[in-house]
C-alpha cells in the first residue's frame, strides 16, 4: 500500500481547531461547527458547539440527524435532557430546537440535503 497523500486525509483538532459558525436558514447564528468534510457547513459528519445559554433555531430535519454528547447539557423543546454520553437518533421530519445551560459540544452525523 501507499501512504495516504495529503490531498486525501483532512484532519483537524476539537481542541484547538478552527470553529466556524453555522447559520440557519435565515442567517441567524445558530452554534458553531468543525468540520473536514468539506460539504455543506453542519452536515455530514461535524462538531458542533453551543455557548452556554444558547437556544438553536427550531429546524426540521429531511433525514435521521444523528448525534452523540460529547460534553454538558441539552435539552429539547420537550424538556427532554439528554446527558454526556448519551448517543441519539431524531428521525427524519422531526422538528425541533434545543438549549444549552452550561453549553455542550457534540458529534453529529446530519445527512447533506436540500433542507437544514
Amino acid at each position: 500500500m501507499e501512504p495516504i497523500g495529503t490531498d486525501r486525509r483532512k484532519v483537524a483538532n476539537i481542541a484547538n481547531g478552527t470553529f466556524e459558525p453555522f447559520l440557519a436558514a435565515d442567517g441567524t447564528p445558530d452554534g458553531e461547527v468543525l468540520q473536514v468534510n468539506g460539504g455543506k457547513r453542519g452536515h455530514g459528519f461535524h462538531i458542533y458547539r453551543m455557548a452556554a445559554g444558547q437556544t438553536t433555531v427550531a429546524h426540521t430535519h429531511d433525514g435521521d440527524e444523528e448525534f452523540f454528547l460529547i460534553d454538558g447539557d441539552l435539552t429539547d423543546h420537550d424538556g427532554y435532557e439528554y446527558k454526556a454520553g448519551d448517543i441519539i437518533c431524531l428521525s427524519s421530519g422531526t422538528t425541533h430546537n434545543s438549549y444549552s445551560k452550561n453549553g455542550c459540544t457534540l458529534v453529529v452525523y446530519v445527512p447533506e440535503s436540500n433542507g437544514a
